[in-house]
């Protein structure tokens, strides 16, 4: 890439990040108990502004070097948290915070690539099963210290184009012949999301472990 694009490029995510800082300003001198949908609507322009600015980054790195999305992904994953792990023929994975609700197009690039790039690399060292009659438990982690109100309801959560990720690397098939959803809520230290895949006859004794080792949202 010449050096005036170059430049012209860097001024866009400059000016990305100015517009960042403005919406940051804003959200810590907003009154969030006094008006907390005022809050909400800054924070998340704030969050959309960091997506966008970390992807117009990732780009630019990938046309201006010789790194590769390849290359850089899996660290990307690490960053943002998203882990994934197996034990006893079940996978569980964590990713940052807490999925968006539908009606807010966040840009699904900045976590579906970091995600895609985890699992490619987990199935890359681990012998991945490939789940046939299964069970996707999507566990919700909101930080106890914060207010109940954030609480969403499970059909407000976006949640396929996670699953069409997972599937390619875990699933044999995502049908509803062969596959159910169950949804948790639960309190934590930290928000996030935990995706956990299993065969359908290891729910009973996983949700007997799950209620024997958290604290249950109803502890409210």
């Amino acid at each position: 890439m010449s050096k005036q694009p170059l430049i012209k490029r860097v001024s866009a995510i400059q000016d990305e990040l100015q517009r960042l800082n403005n919406a940051l300003y804003a959200m810590s001198t907003a009154d969030i108990q006094r008006y907390p949908d005022n809050y909400e609507a800054l924070s998340t322009d704030a969050a959309l502004l960091a997506e966008k600015v970390a992807c117009q980054l990732r780009h630019l790195i990938y046309t201006t070097t010789l790194t590769k999305p390849g290359d850089y992904l899996p660290s990307a994953a690490s960053v943002q948290g998203i882990e994934v792990r197996e034990k006893d023929g079940t996978i569980e994975i964590t990713l940052p915070g807490l999925l968006p609700k539908r009606k807010q197009r966040q840009n699904a690039e900045f976590l579906l690539d970091p995600f895609n790039a985890a699992l490619s690399h987990f199935a890359a060292e681990h012998p991945v099963p490939r789940f046939q009659h299964c069970v996707v438990c999507f566990c919700s982690v909101y930080d106890r210290t914060l207010s109940e109100r954030r609480v969403r309801d499970y059909d407000n959560l976006e949640l396929k184009r996670l699953l069409d990720v997972a599937a390619s690397y875990l699933l044999t098939d995502d049908t509803g012949l062969l596959l159910d959803t169950y949804h948790t809520t639960e309190l934590g230290d930290a928000d996030c999301t935990r995706i956990v895949i299993m065969p359908s006859t290891r729910l009973s004794a996983w949700l007997e472990e799950r209620q024997a080792g958290l604290q249950s949202i109803t502890d409210l």
